[in-house]
């Protein structure tokens, strides 16, 4: 196995266990290899520090995977697979859903590959392209243990304009292994049917992360006004109209996700007639519903990190603070605001920072009452701070 020099920086990184070897001048002058290859990293005198997989040409050129001697073989991945099931199987409450994170790459020793579980199908995604040469053994394993219906992967753009340019229809997912699934696979969540899509679009439609932020907030519902912004596919929206809320409204900039939230409360019995369904900038949206002087008891946010329409740019630092300000009108005294971010780059205390932001350019008071974050099968490293990403607080008005 080949050698590669780190300096002090990511020798100090590597002591504090951060799995992540990010370029720098040392890297940049590492002899060329391929995206896959292993390596020994080792200071300048040559001792041995951890084994790592290569991936040049991202930022983080390296991903440790062990910090002793090792081949990534059929054996070395196994393992890992076995102790990521065993881990969900101990301790996630998996009671009628069918749809959760199998492997959360760092959190469960494999840094930069993801597999979720849909039903009788399995998705890889790869955060790291060093898995790439790697992937057909990954697969043969899943299949061992697992013996899924299907193997699929969900292509991830490398750069933020594709990001943006994001078709809902293009095909990101390819059939690896098995048979093909349904254009519209049902899954269940907390007893709720859901439906997700694994070749079409970015992601699935149905962000496995928020799951028992969803089932948190069903006692809350029976009754109550619920708005819902940022609504994408309505998770949120089924599981309160499914738990008695009075009239769900969501918001979404998209025609196709309204389209696919619509189908997933047909999917659960739930007329959609006696819910709303608006499209358009949800900003726009909030101002248009603030001149009809409405009310709700419950509002969520939960936008994505960035989105760009045709009325502007949002992004979490900035906008989160005009878009809490223009909910708060909307609130009911006593009512919740519920925040939630999966911005990586911002950490729990800027997020408040934003929060606080909001509340004081609308002139009210909020106070909050809880703090969540991603479920048991999102496990992450505590040497690894990124991988704490999800904020959600729920906030009282008043």
């Amino acid at each position: 196995m080949e050698q590669r020099i780190v300096g002090q920086d990511t020798i100090r990184m590597l002591e504090l266990g951060h799995p992540w070897i990010i370029a720098d001048n040392f890297t940049k002058r590492w002899p060329k290899a391929k995206a896959g290859d292993l390596v020994q990293l080792t200071d300048e005198r040559g001792k041995r520090l951890a084994t790592a997989l290569l991936d040049p040409a991202d930022r983080i050129v390296a991903r440790v995977l062990s910090h002793q001697p090792m081949q990534l073989d059929r054996g070395w991945i196994k393992k890992r697979l076995q102790s990521a099931i065993s881990l969900r199987e101990r301790h996630a409450d998996l009671s009628d859903t069918t749809a959760y994170r199998l492997v959360n790459a760092e959190g469960d020793g494999l840094p930069g590959l993801t597999v979720d579980r849909y039903g009788e199908y399995l998705m890889i995604q790869l955060y790291c392209e060093g898995w790439r040469p790697h992937l057909k053994l990954a697969t043969g394993v899943l299949q061992e243990l697992l013996n899924p219906a299907g193997i699929y992967e969900k292509a991830r753009p490398q750069n933020t304009r594709e990001l943006e340019a994001v078709s809902e229809s293009k095909k990101y997912g390819r059939l690896l292994a098995g048979s093909a699934a349904p254009g519209r696979l049902e899954v269940q969540e907390n007893g709720l049917t859901f439906l997700v899509s694994l070749e079409e679009g970015l992601n699935t439609g149905l962000f496995l992360d928020q799951r028992e932020n969803r089932h948190s907030l069903m006692p809350r519902m029976a009754g109550k006004l619920f708005l819902n912004l940022f609504a994408y596919t309505g998770a949120f929206s089924v599981a309160a109209a499914a738990s008695g809320a009075t009239q769900v409204t969501s918001v979404d900039v998209s025609p196709g996700y309204t389209d696919w939230n619509r189908a997933n409360f047909s999917a659960n019995r739930l007329n959609p007639k006696k819910h709303r369904f608006l499209v358009g900038d949800c900003m726009a949206r909030l101002a248009e519903l603030a001149g009809s002087n409405e009310q709700f008891e419950i509002v969520l946010m939960d936008p994505p990190s960035f989105s760009t329409t045709a009325k502007g740019r949002f992004t979490t630092r900035g906008g989160t603070s005009d878009l809490v300000a223009a909910c708060l009108p909307l609130l009911v005294d006593g009512g919740l605001l519920i925040c939630s971010s999966n911005h990586q780059k911002t950490d729990l205390a800027d997020y408040l920072k934003e929060l606080r932001r909001g509340a004081l350019q609308a002139g009210a008071e909020l106070r909050v009452i809880e703090q969540k974050g991603q479920p048991v099968d999102f496990p992450y490293p505590v040497t690894l701070p990124e991988g704490r990403y999800l904020k959600y607080l729920v906030c009282v008005k008043g």
